[in-house]
């Protein structure tokens, strides 16, 4: 079920406007500030920065934007961002983890509590839903009619944990440490992934009817369109 959702997200950011397209280029960018102070501007020697460049890519965004980011992100006078997870419970108790890269946690913090209440839900302290979720590195290929044999090897020699072939997607799963290496050893051999990236994948999920379900897309709408949220994972099982 976790590549259904997480394939249901990928669609969902790709469907968006082109101004809701710039908000996502806007946290690309910030990740790539804080991957380029703490190890430098060159992909080649940054394994962070070089898997930044790809998620870039893989959400279209254009080789200009990518160059000039990473420029930006050599200004020392720019703003100090701090990675902060929180934690809490959205409509009809759907668990739910949003990343965050801030440089103003107060802010960061009110801005969230008030998206969680407005739509039937609470922030949590930090552990409250974490243990509903393991973290793994997930990688995904859409599946345009690969052939299954040839898939399951060349993971295997890549070095993936596990995965799993469905009509749609191809979800290969490592560890949350290895998805850089397993995604450049996979693009050796031609395959182009939808998105690569460590994961919060649940362990159980939950159904929402119209009412709640209708609630969550706007909390996740929210949560999308705030600047300093990065990532956000959920089990709510999607139709």
């Amino acid at each position: 079920m976790s590549g259904h959702s997480k394939w249901s997200t990928i669609k969902r950011k790709k469907g968006k406007t082109d101004a809701q397209r710039a908000n996502i280029f806007t946290k690309i960018g910030r990740e790539m500030s804080v991957a380029v102070r703490e190890g430098g501007a060159d992909p080649a020697s940054n394994g962070k920065l070089r898997d930044l460049i790809a998620k870039a890519k893989s959400m279209n965004v254009p080789n200009d934007n990518i160059d000039r980011a990473i420029k930006k992100a050599g200004d020392r006078d720019g703003a100090e961002y701090e990675t902060i997870l929180y934690e809490g419970y959205g409509p009809s108790g759907v668990a739910i983890i949003v990343e965050t890269l801030t440089d103003n946690r107060n802010r960061t913090a009110g801005n969230l509590r008030h998206y969680f209440d407005k739509h039937g839900g609470n922030l949590g302290q930090t552990g409250s839903v974490g243990f509903l979720f393991e973290r793994k590195g997930i990688l995904i290929i859409e599946n345009t009619g690969l052939d299954e044999d040839k898939v399951m090897e060349d993971c295997l020699e890549c070095g993936a944990v596990d995965f799993d072939i469905e009509a749609e997607t191809v979800e290969i799963f490592t560890d949350p440490n290895e998805v850089g290496r397993v995604r450049e050893a996979m693009e050796a051999k031609g395959y182009v992934f939808a998105s690569a990236d460590p994961e919060y994948v649940p362990s159980t999920y939950v159904r929402l009817d119209g009412e709640g379900a209708a609630k969550m897309e706007k909390l996740m709408d929210m949560l999308d369109d705030d600047d300093d949220v990065q990532n956000m994972w959920h089990n709510w099982e999607e139709a």
